[in-house]
């Protein structure tokens, strides 16, 4: 690890460095076009590639897009559980440009944990640290960890940070709930500031951080280097912004508006599906937007229930609703 690295500088305002995170299932390709064409975050994460026991390297690496972000950087991220595959996976990826390679030791669910991946590695330090430093030793780009608290307790919690930070990663990112937990409980921030008191190297937050007040307390109460915002920015689409000026002293003023937003979503998303696929994938990403506030949340079932036949017509249906409450 180079010292002097500096991979999540502070803007000219002292905001902290603003990550949109990996999401399975909701963050793909179309959600990061349209928070790209909001803007406002620094860097985003691609949703994880599997690197399976027996995998062709070259074809898996064909999935990192690496323009697809553009103006914004896209760190790849992959997830599996042999440490010279996800080597030799670290460098294909190098090669098509990524800026950045992040493991993958969060993800709870039971059929990744199944094959000794995600969150899975954090039942064994030991190996952990083993394809954290394979990696880091295979490419010149940085190499990062995201990884939650646990696997069913935190018991393991310091082993796993400090094998994370000997294995030569340049940051670690914590989301502070167990594979157990899954997404139910609060975030236990708390874990985020005794993680930061032992690191030596930098360490990002994540974790129910859904508006201003939220990342400022998180910022205050764990003392993290930055933040990395999930289903935050899917409920808000406008929170980076929002974050950026309230460091800026001022109030955001919003360029874009919401349906720009969900039509360049949809717009992204791939034109084979069928018109169901993409109405309950609209249907998907006005769940979220729905949540936004009490008014809203009031009308989400109705949104979901809605019998449209076309995203056209789901979209008349539900954008006056949004934008009369959205604020």
């Amino acid at each position: 690890m180079n010292p002097k690295t500096n991979l999540l500088p502070k803007n000219a305002d002292g905001c902290p460095f603003l990550i949109l995170a990996p999401m399975e299932g909701v963050g793909d390709r179309a959600f990061r076009k349209a928070m790209a064409a909001m803007g406002g975050f620094d860097e985003a994460v691609r949703e994880f590639l599997r690197v399976p026991r027996n995998p062709h390297i070259p074809s898996l690496a064909q999935g990192y897009i690496h323009d697809e972000m553009a103006p914004f950087r896209l760190a790849a991220q992959i997830m599996g559980s042999e440490p010279g595959l996800m080597a030799e996976m670290a460098q294909a990826l190098e090669n098509r440009g990524a800026p950045r390679i992040d493991l993958n030791c969060g993800c709870p669910s039971n059929t990744v944990t199944g094959r000794g991946a995600g969150s899975s590695l954090l039942k064994e330090p030991r190996h952990l640290y083993e394809i954290a430093k394979a990696m880091v030793q295979a490419v010149k780009i940085p190499v990062t960890l995201k990884m939650r608290s646990g696997y069913e307790d935190i018991s393991l919690f310091h082993d796993n940070l400090k094998a994370a930070e000997e294995s030569g990663v340049e940051y670690i990112t914590l989301h502070p709930r167990t594979k157990v937990d899954g997404y139910g409980p609060p975030a236990r921030w708390d874990l985020i500031a005794e993680a930061k008191s032992i690191l030596k190297i930098p360490l990002v937050g994540n974790g129910d951080i859904l508006n201003v007040e939220s990342a400022l307390k998180m910022l205050k109460e764990t003392q993290c280097d930055a933040l990395m915002i999930g289903r935050g920015s899917v409920i808000n689409p406008y929170i980076f912004h929002e974050i950026k000026a309230h460091f800026s002293n001022k109030k955001y003023m919003s360029q874009f508006d919401l349906e720009t937003y969900i039509k360049v979503f949809m717009e992204t998303y791939p034109e084979e599906n069928p018109v169901k696929s993409k109405v309950n994938k609209l249907k998907q990403l006005l769940g979220f937007l729905f949540k936004k506030n009490t008014a809203l949340q009031g009308m989400r079932m109705e949104i979901l229930t809605y019998q449209a036949t076309t995203p056209e017509s789901l979209l008349a249906f539900a954008l006056p609703k949004l934008q009369e409450n959205f604020s």
